[in-house]
């Protein structure tokens, strides 16, 4: 088969499941890309960022207007008031993290999301989701159209890089959302094929046809009013037309070159000015930078300090997991298989592409240079990707956004580079039909694999993690191990707990099972809480926050009589002070107030103001090691922090904690490294220090061996007004250069990934 029909068709059925299965505002950012959508469609003028009054589009009102004005000329006259109530946020989503109790869910979804036909906002986000399904064929098509131009001899391979990017579950994804890539990733297609066509196009010695020049000018302005990473696409095009002329009109004076690469340049990039200069003006006026990055940065949030490369490097596992497929908000994944054997075809695809590297530099040094200007297809993609790759390095330094979904302007060049490392260097057997050359059943066998998991995912994956639990049975009531009669404030009743274990250690899971009744309706959203205190400082050392079934269920929703079991997995800090007896404890409160249901209990007393119910002593024990609290903190992988020890835990304004740390050197060391420990409040928006105490260990690290172990006394004086609240000792690793800079040593991960610069220990109480 020569023609992507198939694919395409196939894509497009895939990409519309995707676009109704997901449920509304799941996919990523479309919480965020559709406010901006509905803003134009109601007749409003473009949004401003302003980090001091967010507006619903969050920090997509920095996003270029192309796509968001297509989608809301497809949807203005669809009366979306109900926008609001659609849009109901879940304020405890774990948004970006991988969880074993749910709470997944960004927004909490009413039976009447589902009901046919769609109406109000569900109808204009499933309109432009298909249309965004469109977009994404159109990616797949021109993935297609640029393989015939690097394969000319090879259709097996074009098909199958067609087939790997309509495939890869992660763009099927996107490309059923409502997000701007989708456009994005079409016009860099388009702007990738039409560079190919004009530079490896016969010519016959003439200049490239100014027409076309014009047409790839237009579709680069089109891309930079649509994403800042096409702009990326202009220099790559004015690289293009130099190369690929002078090896066109090579008998020519320079000086007629060098006028043809002027006038066609020009042709090139007044367009781009044009169409999308407007934008990157208004940014500087109204930012400050032409790209509006400060405004973007200020809303969307940033690292606490810049990643290293290395640390990029070691988020490479959450990188590859968003590129194949990692769905809803960044929190729903396939079985880890896939990605492992996603990953290792990845891997063989790079060393097939050396392999045909070399024997590629080899051919051309022995043949004509017809041979080189035939590796130029190559080298642009190349190209293009290492320029999107920089750029996402770039932002990522700043910002947490390690995913990678965030290439996918270049998905055309990386599945046809897939395809080419895994087969292209296969023999050709001029003279077999091309089905029976070697490499097309391989292709085959890629394409259904990657069809067969895309198509498993809407059904294995996504619908059902936003599908809420199920009530418990009667037989479940039954055997509740720890039975109670408990109401909160004459709405839910607390039937009982399951409890798996009631003696853990720092580090540990918490599994925790409740058992509720709703006994009222209710008009406001309440959040259980389960919380593990310290009593001690009075506080909690782990908790767990959510709706009822799993994020799922807001007690809005609950109708009386109904029960639901819900599941709790408390992950303990590994830094929690030990040996200790906490308690476990829950409750149910308002996330937008703060306010407490009371607790009544079976007798029909209530217990004063109590608002929590005492569910179980935990054993928090010490884990075995030779030194207190023992752990294992990597700093650098220079030394690492192997315990601790703080007396007291509960002091006043004005006394002295002592703090003692265990540290251990991992190397040999030629600086001497200073520690720094603080006490302060976190949530203190001032991040005021209330006490310090820098430090060099005992001899200085210069001086100790590898494996030597040195105790460390710091004395941390509180300031007189010192706030009456739990505080946090932090504690890091840093030196003094010779410029008189203090960095910082960043702490490793047992999988070797560098993340924060810092440790943060056990609370302690102020009075």
């Amino acid at each position: 088969m020569r023609s992507p029909k198939l694919v395409l068709i196939l894509f497009i059925l895939l990409g519309s499941i995707y676009a109704i299965i997901t449920p509304i505002f799941e996919a990523s950012d479309e919480l965020w890309h559709y406010p901006f959508v509905r803003h134009l469609a109601d007749g409003n003028p473009l949004p401003v960022q302003d980090p001091d009054n967010v507006g619903p589009w969050k920090q997509e009102a920095s996003q270029q207007p192309l796509y968001y004005a297509l989608a809301a000329a497809l949807t203005f006259w669809i009366d979306t008031a109900d926008m609001e109530t659609v849009r109901w946020l879940n304020p405890h989503v774990d948004s970006g993290m991988l969880t074993t109790d749910g709470n997944i869910n960004l927004i909490v979804h009413r039976p009447e999301n589902k009901a046919i036909p769609w109406q109000g906002t569900i109808l204009a986000v499933r309109l432009i989701r298909l249309a965004s399904v469109l977009m994404g064929a159109c990616t797949v098509y021109l993935t297609w159209r640029i393989g015939r131009i690097v394969f000319p001899t090879r259709p097996e391979l074009a098909l199958g890089a067609a087939a790997v990017n309509a495939f890869t579950p992660m763009f099927l994804f996107i490309s059923g959302a409502v997000n701007n890539d989708n456009l994005a990733v079409a016009l860099s297609s388009y702007a990738l094929f039409l560079m190919l066509r004009d530079s490896v196009g016969p010519r016959n010695g003439s200049e490239p046809k100014m027409k076309n020049s014009l047409l790839l000018g237009i579709v680069l302005g089109l891309g930079a009013l649509t994403k800042t990473t096409a702009l990326g696409l202009v220099p790559l095009a004015l690289l293009a037309l130099t190369v690929s002329t002078r090896h066109h009109l090579s008998r020519r004076a320079w000086q007629q070159w060098i006028n043809i690469i002027i006038r066609h340049g020009l042709t090139i990039v007044l367009p781009v000015l044009l169409i999308a200069g407007w934008w990157y003006f208004r940014n500087y006026r109204l930012y400050g930078d032409w790209l509006g990055w400060s405004a973007f940065i200020q809303t969307l949030g940033q690292r606490a300090q810049p990643a290293s490369l290395l640390q990029l490097w070691g988020e490479r596992w959450g990188f590859s997991l968003s590129y194949w497929g990692l769905f809803g908000g960044i929190n729903v994944p396939m079985p880890e298989w896939i990605y492992r054997v996603l990953n290792a075809i990845a891997a063989i695809s790079v060393a097939g592409l050396a392999l045909s590297l070399g024997r590629s530099l080899i051919d051309t040094r022995n043949h004509s240079g017809s041979r080189a200007v035939r590796l130029l297809p190559l080298a642009l993609l190349a190209l293009w990707i290492f320029g999107v790759l920089v750029g996402l390095v770039r932002w990522a330094t700043i910002t947490w956004s390690s995913q990678g979904r965030l290439v996918f302007p270049a998905i055309s060049a990386i599945s046809i580079l897939l395809v080419a490392g895994l087969f292209g260097w296969l023999p050709r057997k001029i003279g077999r039909p091309w089905y029976l050359r070697p490499g097309s059943w391989g292709v085959a066998l890629l394409g259904v694999f990657m069809f067969l998991v895309s198509a498993a995912a809407p059904f294995a994956w996504i619908g059902p993690a936003y599908e809420p639990p199920a009530a418990p049975t009667e037989s479940q009531l039954a055997v509740i191990e720890n039975p109670m009669e408990v109401e909160f404030g004459g709405r839910m009743r607390l039937l009982g707990y399951d409890l798996a274990e009631t003696r853990i250690k720092p580090g540990d899971q918490l599994r925790l099972a409740l058992y509720w009744e709703t006994l009222a309706p209710m008009e406001r959203d309440w959040s259980v809480f389960v919380h593990l205190n310290d009593p001690l400082i009075g506080a909690p050392i782990a908790q767990r926050d959510m709706y009822p079934g799993q994020g799922l269920q807001a007690t809005r929703l609950l109708a009386p009589g109904q029960r639901l079991i819900c599941h709790y997995v408390i992950q303990v800090p590994e830094t929690v002070y030990a040996p200790a007896k906490a308690e476990l404890v829950v409750g149910l409160y308002d996330f937008q107030t703060s306010a407490r249901l009371s607790v009544q209990m079976p007798s029909g007393a209530t217990s004063g103001d109590q608002k929590a119910i005492f569910l179980s002593a935990i054993d928090l024990y010490e884990s075995t090691g030779e030194y207190p609290n023992p752990a294992l903190h990597n700093f650098g992988d220079q030394l690492t922090l192997v315990g601790y020890d703080i007396e007291p835990r509960r002091l006043l304004p004005g006394e002295t904690l002592i703090l003692t740390l265990y540290w251990q050197a991992l190397a040999e060391m030629d600086v001497d490294y200073t520690i720094f420990t603080h006490l302060r409040d976190l949530d203190d928006p001032s991040n005021r220090i209330f006490a310090q105490h820098d430090a060099e260990p005992p001899g200085g690290t210069s001086t100790w061996t590898q494996g030597q172990t040195v105790k460390a006394v710091y004395q941390l004086t509180l300031a007189a007004d010192t706030p009456a609240a739990v505080h946090e000792i932090e504690v890091g690793v840093y030196h003094r250069t010779a410029e008189g800079a203090f960095p910082r040593l960043q702490l490793v991960t047992p999988d070797g990934r560098l993340v924060d610069d810092f440790l943060i220990l056990s609370k302690v109480r102020v009075d």
